[in-house]
């Protein structure tokens, strides 16, 4: 996998992220991020494909979604 794969995958999982965030009825990364104890900034970073976050990190995200990973990269997937 070259760089510019990784960082596709990334931003996909980011869109996605922002996808579920909006259907949860949060228009704001912030208060999202605020409300389950995610730090804004990494918060925003992940949105956004910047950040190389961890596994740990994406699962904590999926749980406040009550989606499962299996249910969710399913969902990126079929994007």
């Amino acid at each position: 996998m070259n760089e510019d794969d990784f960082n596709n995958i990334r931003e996909r999982i980011g869109e996605n992220l922002i996808r579920l965030r909006k259907e949860k009825g949060y228009t704001s990364y912030e208060s999202f991020a605020m409300d389950f104890d995610i730090p804004r900034a990494y918060y925003w970073q992940i949105e956004n494909g910047k950040a190389n976050f961890t596994f740990k990190m994406l699962l904590k995200i999926l749980k406040a979604h009550g989606i499962t990973a299996e249910e969710f990269f399913k969902r990126c997937k079929n994007d």
